[in-house]
């Protein structure tokens, strides 16, 4: 199926899950993970209106990079080395895994100009995901003050892969409540409006619960 046919039921449930949870869906923005497909499907995304691509690897989004430019907005959405910001920091508009100061300090020191950021946050408690525990987050966005090249934009979190719906819901939200906790402290650097959460199988959900930014690979740039 071509991306343009899968942005287009995508788009019709980001609406219906819009509509039972009384939100605009112009608020939702869809981030095309590209990270398994091909350069040329990557471009048919572009094509079909996507203007927000992911990447999870600084080889990936590079080679990406030199075909697309600056066509799509890129997301880096992967666990990022710190010995690996140089390469990306100048190619993309937002980085979802803010978790650790010294990568706060990399991003800080590479940048030319502020870069938004999400701070990655471990509502599950899983040992296999990276990020923050819920407890974290507050004392961490305190200490990013002083880094000027650094917007946190929102809180970002990677759900179970799980058909359980009320636990997805509970981290979803438990997101969001941490989202407004921080969002209250009106702080300049950290104005925290936006959630990175959901991806294919969960993203109805998540947007229900307050998701801004939704991760989508598989339903949307696979090649089936």
């Amino acid at each position: 199926m071509k991306v343009s046919e899968k942005f287009k039921i995508i788009r019709k449930n980001i609406k219906n899950a819009c509509e039972s949870s009384g939100r605009n869906s112009d608020d939702v923005h869809v981030v095309a993970v590209t990270k398994y497909v091909s350069i040329e499907r990557a471009e048919e995304a572009v094509e079909a209106g996507l203007i927000h691509l992911g990447e999870n690897r600084d080889e990936g989004l590079l080679s990406k990079w030199d075909v697309l430019q600056d066509k799509p907005q890129w997301h880096f959405i992967g666990s990022l080395q710190t010995r690996k910001v140089k390469n990306i920091i100048d190619k993309v508009s937002y980085i979802h895994s803010l978790d650790r100061l010294s990568l706060a300090k990399e991003i800080h020191k590479r940048a030319d100009k502020p870069v938004s950021c999400f701070v990655q946050v471990n509502v599950s408690g899983e040992d296999s995901k990276h990020g923050l525990s819920p407890q974290e987050v507050k004392p961490f966005i305190g200490s990013l003050k002083d880094f000027t090249n650094i917007k946190v934009i929102g809180l970002m979190t990677m759900a179970p892969h799980t058909d359980d719906e009320p636990f997805l819901r509970t981290c979803f939200r438990q997101l969001k409540t941490i989202q407004e906790e921080i969002n209250a402290l009106n702080l300049p650097y950290a104005p925290c409006t936006e959630l990175s959460m959901g991806m294919s199988n969960d993203y109805m959900i998540a947007i229900e619960e307050g998701a801004t930014f939704i991760r989508i690979g598989t339903a949307l740039v696979g090649n089936d």
